[in-house]
């Protein structure tokens, strides 16, 4: 019989269903967020992180702040994602230095989202664009 406390439940969600997972460096730590994402999200995150890893050989993964982050070993992070109540936002840290720029302004100033929601047909030529400029210009250290 299994104890209340064992974690089968799985993480924890916090607000807007962001999967609350332990910082970590490496593919495995999000491989179990995008296990954690919840819902039609989880098949984007999928798709998102299988984008990534064609268009950047070599990409370096982690999970920092409850969200996976991609960039360059030692060169520091040109992208992120997260979930929120209705969509899952991809943020670009250089965004203003992409072509198109992607569609969404930060308080940052180079930095730009891409906010996904379940009905939304996704432009993965477009997606592949912003991530392959992305993965080329100096990352961010966070």
């Amino acid at each position: 019989m299994k104890d209340r406390n064992d974690d089968d439940a799985g993480p924890k969600l916090l607000s807007g269903g962001n999967p609350q997972i332990p910082r970590g460096e490496g593919d495995g730590p999000v491989q179990d967020y995008i296990a954690a994402m919840p819902g039609w999200k989880r098949d984007i995150g999928q798709r998102l992180d299988d984008l990534v890893e064609h268009t950047v050989p070599g990409v370096h993964k982690a999970v920092k702040w409850n969200q996976p982050f991609y960039g360059r070993q030692g060169e520091g992070w040109f992208l992120a994602f997260r979930c929120y109540t209705n969509y899952v936002q991809l943020q670009f840290f250089k965004g203003s230095s992409l072509s198109p720029t992607p569609p969404k302004a930060s308080k940052h100033d180079e930095v730009r989202y891409l906010d996904i929601h379940e009905s939304d047909e996704l432009d993965e030529d477009q997606l592949r664009s912003w991530v392959e400029q992305a993965g080329e210009l100096p990352g961010e250290k966070l």
